[in-house]
């Protein structure tokens, strides 16, 4: 009987210590307010810096010089590039592409 006694009073001491609500808990909002709107709730998440990285490479795609697109179409033709590689991209281009020969 008398351990029966102490397991309780150990287990109501171990309950009290492990329950006990701190005045700490209670000084945070999270305590009043539990829930947050919509608006705070995600205003922690950045966003994703990749995604906009790659947004911001597809908008220059679309808006590219057109300069810029004649070397890359340059690039993309083996000749051409090592054709430009001596005597320019602008030289090269129009070398290879500048005359449109049509039959």
């Amino acid at each position: 009987m008398r351990t029966l006694i102490v397991l309780t009073l150990l287990a109501v001491l171990v309950m009290a210590a492990t329950c006990y609500e701190s005045r700490e808990s209670m000084e945070s909002d999270e305590y009043l307010y539990p829930f947050l709107n919509r608006r705070r709730a995600s205003d922690f998440i950045q966003a994703d810096t990749r995604l906009r990285a790659v947004t911001q490479e597809r908008i220059r795609e679309r808006s590219k010089a057109h300069q810029e697109h004649q070397r890359e179409l340059c690039e993309d033709y083996y000749p051409c590039e090592m054709y430009a590689f001596r005597h320019g991209y602008p030289a090269a281009y129009k070398h290879y592409f500048g005359r449109r020969r049509t039959k």
